[in-house]
């Protein structure tokens, strides 16, 4: 463990991390080296062909299997395997460090927010192309416009409590699963609130950001997230 994964109220805390994983096996020692002491890591292997499963469960992690691909379906089936009361959420591509999510549940642990996200500041070289970032904020400005909220990033660090994230009804299995659960906490009258996190450059490509045309499937997916009515007229249809 590095110097980030002290013990604290919060990292003694029940909390299982949810790692979706395709083909991660050159970043995952260094993701599951840095999960805060007492945690439960939860690698959901999206249909890897690198090993990657096995190398997670070596390294102590729990591996769930989702069989369908989807950045939302692994995403959700790490929610529905958690058992732990607060839930976190990482990408395992090590170019967020999980030991950040430590203040994050001290905040939702404390009563002062609902849900967490990190508000990702790049470090190095490459660790944010400009495409992805601008996709990124064009996505934070019709969020704002859609729920008033002023967020900065939708980006995939976040903490909060499992069983208020299950009764969300997310239903989104692609690259729109984070948006929506920020659009529906937020119908739901949720306190969301950021921390500026360290970004770095990933291990390996990016399925989604990586390229223009990751980048445009995933702002696509995130619209027609965005064009959802609010939960009160979604259960009237």
């Amino acid at each position: 463990m590095n110097g980030v994964t002290t013990s604290s109220p919060s990292s003694a805390a029940s909390v299982d991390v949810v790692l979706p994983c395709l083909d991660e096996a050159a970043a995952l020692p260094w993701v599951l080296a840095r999960i805060p002491a007492g945690w439960r890591a939860l690698v959901v292997d999206n249909g890897s062909s690198d090993g990657s499963a096995d190398i997670a469960r070596a390294l102590g992690a729990t591996v769930v299997h989702e069989p369908r691909r989807g950045f939302g379906a692994a995403c959700h089936a790490g929610l529905t395997a958690a058992t732990a009361d607060v839930v976190c959420f990482c990408d395992c591509d090590a170019s967020l460090d999980p030991g950040h999510l430590v203040p994050f549940v001290g905040d939702v642990l404390d009563g002062r927010a609902d849900l967490v996200l990190g508000r990702r500041r790049a470090r190095g070289r490459g660790a944010w192309p400009a495409h992805a970032r601008a996709g990124n904020l064009a996505l934070a400005r019709l969020l704002r416009r859609r729920t008033g909220l002023r967020l900065h990033d939708l980006g995939p660090l976040r903490a909060a409590r499992r069983e208020p994230l299950l009764a969300l009804g997310l239903s989104d299995r692609r690259s729109g699963y984070p948006l929506q659960m920020v659009v529906r906490a937020a119908d739901a009258g949720w306190r969301i609130t950021e921390h500026d996190v360290p970004y770095l450059p990933r291990a390996g490509t990016s399925k989604v950001t990586g390229t223009w045309r990751g980048t445009w499937q995933a702002v696509r997916d995130m619209s027609r997230v965005l064009a959802e009515p609010p939960a009160d007229r979604r259960a009237v249809r």
